[in-house]
């Protein structure tokens, strides 16, 4: 199929290749953990009275079908007889015992002996249906109590208290007070409807106080065991390196018991300080003053690039103060072109200098001339850059410490004095026990805060979370360099081909072409790009953006909704129709496979779509992918890897380690949790771990930042070099990282640590259109060479200011949210449960099976019934619609994930947790869950420790370099 584009594009030829490095983000507690929250007898009950009820149910259609065909001899017994039996025959069927079962057996039989004998079996059933129905809650009730035991025992270990105390310093103080609870009763009670006992003080305050804490407190150790989301000792980390031959498949990796921890301030909390020392007229007049970088004439008008920041909402527990830039104008004066001058012509400039200059200017009133002054601070084309955090900080604080004491003021170096004590706090936290945990934050935020009354806020605040902790499992583990080779590699290979089509910044990139095309024509190059960044804004992207934030990607009737394409470019036409042709695919697949547990998506399929969106991808597409890896169980045996098997038949089923049979065991799976366009991204915000001894300086030479500098280097396409973006001034620590890119452009408004050779400054960059291979290049002038923007920070690009953010419409980065269901109709709902099997192409899952439910229809508690019969609805109901004992649960809200919902682990398997998931979930109109099997399974898990297997994610990068013509530039060399 043609393409609708200007000109036929020429394919290009490839190369594919897995980055050497990796890194581990390892749950913090072994799985074994959660196992004695579990009840195994009363699931066993549970499980042999649905049994039983299966066999009841059955049986007593049977036997009402055989009843009916008695009630004509009834009729001949008489009207009593006849009654009698209709009676008995409801009460079968609706599995009910009859009053007087021993009088109804005679009955039957006097009519039929066989159906007598059946009739006899089938009540012997239902009384001892009965009798197993009335076991249950002395059964959970015993098991309970032993799994309190272990819960309390799970939540005394240190990697989880540890975590806790970051994650939730209130939950934290109360949990003392529950471990120390060891009455029966903790947990159970009727006030909420969320248990159930008949203990005495089940409903007192006390009680209801331990259920909370008791219920949030699961939620915290499911996390630490059941999930991989990097946060202090809940989830350290690990970097690798993917080791052996291509054919060396090893993915079973080990930690070991070593663990150190890495803290840093929340440096929102330094933004507050220096927002008091500005704030200050007597303490700024020490303050070192500069013209804001990058400023320039525009005929009779100062032009600069003013930025400003919204703070954070200091009571979440994750804030970052936001910052804002925009092009600005200042009418050009007599005063205004001296003052430019006179600061532009000498360096080390107090804002105590630019007073007294306009004083000895003007002659003016000195309470003028301040106003004057603080005027061209607030406005920014002033700027105090020695109180910002640079992003290549190893230290904020100490860094801030030093800009203090580099003032040589008294009040500086006292607030450096007293920033002695915070400084320490951290240090001395890595090492510390649980208790000296405690009493060094509260030594910290009372430090912090009285340090801002020192600096005269009338209402000191801090956020919330103020200090950020990563640990470190280990360095260069090993894991098998042929995980992701072969046949796996070759699958994965397919699935970025069509992961454009999900890019969210893939249609901003081509309104930026087109804009530039139409602005500049074909061939045309732009030497303002700070001008280039405004008009753009100003004249389409702004109106585009907020426009297109309104669109749904399908219709009420489920058909696909075109991108708007203002500007009429066909690469928008042809991302549209990509799309359009997975939809069509995989609507295809659901109808024909939809019942299957697997549904397999066809290279074919792939492979077209991947055609389509060829021409839309750069020469250069490195991506990150946050895999997780399922071993085969039984475990592989010993002996040479077998042969690649051929592309199954669509939507064909073998089972969840499909690709074995008896002669060629299963192979390794990996599980697609999401992907990423960038550089770096699985290191950059991990990089201080590993950079060297905490509190030191890294050496330029050693540590993780320097051996990543050099691979990016070696990987940089022929004639181009890599250059940092670090958008704008950090205000939060997903941002710092160390420096991993010989260069780093410097916006206007932006300063730089970085040695001056290897800053661009945006007045040395220019973008030009390359007619021959249709893309837009950014050059330096300085270096001759193309720039490629790399982006290392965590915080989402949407977040950046407007220049940065513009510029990375030009750089490798994406953000691919992957939903392969977009757009395919969801299948009859069983009792209010719709599902969607597992999606997998080769060995590379894409999607995990999942079950979407109204709140209306789950499991409710009735009036008067006990935590047995409560735990049996949810096994029932399990049992019903098919899920695995384990699940990730998602809260929904009118369909769509709840703000602020994350996946919560669910297990079937105790009583505990379906407790606190009942809490979770929302029981208004409109709200819903989503269930997730857990993928990998326990017994599939491939990182073990001493302690046992654990939850474990892999972050991994691969490179795609296009190769053109002869005549046309080339990806490497």
């Amino acid at each position: 199929m043609t393409l609708p584009t200007t000109e036929t594009p020429r394919r290009r030829s490839a190369t594919w290749e897995v980055g050497r490095r990796f890194l581990l983000r390892a749950a913090g507690l072994p799985v074994e953990t959660v196992h004695g929250l579990r009840c195994p007898r009363t699931r066993a009950w549970a499980d042999e009275v649905l049994a039983l009820e299966e066999r009841l149910a059955a049986g007593g259609a049977a036997l009402s079908d055989t009843l009916h065909a008695l009630v004509e001899a009834a009729d001949a017994v008489g009207d009593e007889s006849r009654r009698a039996l209709l009676s008995l025959r409801r009460q079968i069927f609706n599995n009910r015992l009859p009053a007087a079962p021993g009088a109804a057996v005679r009955l039957v039989a006097g009519l039929d002996a066989p159906a007598g004998t059946r009739v006899s079996a089938w009540l012997d059933e239902r009384v001892r249906y009965g009798e197993l129905l009335a076991e249950g809650p002395f059964v959970l009730e015993k098991e309970l109590h032993a799994a309190r035991g272990a819960l309390r025992s799970a939540l005394s270990r240190e990697p989880f208290r540890h975590g806790l105390l970051l994650a939730s310093p209130t939950l934290d103080g109360r949990l003392d007070a529950y471990l120390a609870d060891a009455s029966p009763d903790t947990g159970t009670g009727t006030d909420t409807g969320t248990g159930s006992h008949t203990g005495a003080g089940s409903g007192s305050g006390s009680g209801k106080r331990m259920r909370k804490i008791e219920r949030a407190a699961l939620t915290y150790l499911y996390r630490t065991a059941c999930k991989t989301s990097p946060f202090s000792t809940f989830t350290p980390v690990a970097t690798g390196v993917f080791d052996g031959g291509p054919g060396d498949d090893g993915a079973a990796v080990r930690i070991g018991e070593a663990w150190t921890g890495h803290v840093r301030l929340n440096v929102v909390a330094l933004g507050r300080l220096a927002e008091l020392i500005l704030a200050d007229p007597v303490r700024r007049q020490d303050l070192p003053v500069v013209l804001s970088p990058g400023w320039g004439r525009d005929e009779d008008r100062i032009r600069y690039v003013r930025q400003w920041v919204t703070s954070g909402d200091d009571d979440a527990s994750v804030t970052f103060d936001s910052v804002h830039d925009r092009l600005f104008y200042l009418r050009g004066s007599g005063t205004l072109e001296r003052l430019l001058t006179f600061l532009g012509d000498r360096a080390g400039l107090r804002h105590r200098d630019l007073v007294d200059w306009l004083r000895s200017e003007h002659g003016a009133d000195p309470a003028e001339c301040e106003r004057y002054a603080a005027a061209l601070l607030q406005l920014g084309m002033v700027q105090v850059p020695c109180l910002r955090t640079d992003v290549h900080s190893p230290d904020p604080l100490r860094s801030f410490q030093r800009a203090l004491r580099e003032l040589a003021a008294p009040w500086a170096d006292s607030v450096a004095d007293a920033l002695d004590g915070p400084v320490a706090c951290l240090a001395a936290y890595p090492d510390a026990d649980l208790a000296e945990r405690r009493i060094l934050l509260r030594t910290l935020r009372a430090r912090l805060l009285h340090i801002q009354k020192e600096l005269g806020a009338a209402e000191p605040t801090l956020p919330r979370t103020l200090l950020y902790e990563d640990v470190s499992a280990g360095e260069d583990l090993l894991c098998g360099a042929g995980l992701l080779s072969g046949a796996t590699g070759r699958a994965l290979r397919a699935v970025e081909g069509v992961l454009p089509m999900f890019d969210l910044t893939l249609p901003h990139r081509i309104t930026l072409h087109g804009f530039f095309v139409a602005r500049y024509g074909r061939g045309g190059r732009c030497d303002d790009l700070l001008g280039l960044v405004h008009d753009f804004h100003e004249d389409v992207f702004d109106q585009y953006v907020s426009f297109t934030a309104k669109r749904t990607a399908f219709d009420e009737n489920g058909e696909y909704v075109p991108e708007e394409n203002w500007l009429g470019r066909p690469e928008l036409r042809s991302l549209d129709a990509a799309r359009r042709r997975f939809v069509s695919g995989m609507r295809a697949l659901w109808e024909d496979h939809g019942t299957d547990d697997e549904l397999r998506i066809p290279a074919e399929l792939l492979a077209t779509v991947s055609e389509r969106l060829e021409p839309l991808v750069g020469d250069f597409v490195p991506q990150s992918h946050h895999l997780q890896v399922l071993l085969p169980t039984p475990p592989l045996s010993p002996g040479p890897t077998p042969p690649p098997s051929p592309e199954p038949t669509p939507g064909l089923t073998t089972g969840p380690f499909s690709g074995g049979d008896a002669e060629h065991p299963p192979r390794v799976r990996v599980v697609l949790n999401r992907s990423y366009g960038g550089l770096a991204f699985p290191f950059s915000r991990f990089t201080h771990a590993y950079d060297g001894v905490p509190g030191s300086a890294p050496s330029e030479e050693a540590g993780l930042s320097a051996r990543l500098r050099a691979e990016l280097r070696a990987r940089q396409p022929e004639g181009a070099v890599f250059a940092e973006l670090t958008g704008g001034p950090v205000t939060s620590n997903l941002n710092l990282h160390g420096r991993m890119t010989d260069y780093q452009i410097v916006c206007p408004g932006e300063t730089a640590t970085v040695p001056e050779e290897a800053r661009l400054h945006l007045d040395d960059l220019y973008l030009e259109h390359d007619e021959q291979a249709d893309r837009l290049v950014l050059r330096s002038r300085r270096l001759d060479r193309e720039i490629v923007p790399v982006y290392l920070g965590y915080l989402v690009p949407v977040a950046l200011p407007e220049i940065p953010r513009t510029l990375l419409l030009l750089s490798p980065s994406t953000m691919t949210p992957t939903d392969v269901w977009g757009g395919v109709p969801e299948g009859a709902a069983v009792d209010g449960v719709t599902r969607r099997p597992r999606v997998v192409h080769g060995d590379i899952v894409l999607s995990r099976r999942s079950w979407t439910a109204d709140a209306a229809v789950l499991p409710v508690r009735r009036p008067g019934t006990d935590e047995a019969a409560r735990y049996l609805e949810w096994r029932r109901w399990r049992s019903t619609h098919g899920l695995p004992d384990q699940v990730f649960a998602t809260v929904l809200r009118d369909g769509r994930r709840a703000l602020g919902a994350k996946p919560v682990y669910v297990d079937f398997d105790s009583p505990l947790s379906l407790t606190a998931f009942d809490a979770l979930v929302d029981r208004e109109p409109g709200a819903g869950v989503t269930l997730r099997e857990m993928l990998p399974a326990e017994d599939a898990l491939h990182l073990t420790s001493a302690q046992g297997r654990h939850v474990a994610e892999l972050a991994v990068e691969t490179f795609t370099s296009r190769h053109r013509t002869e005549d046309g530039p080339t990806c490497r060399n």
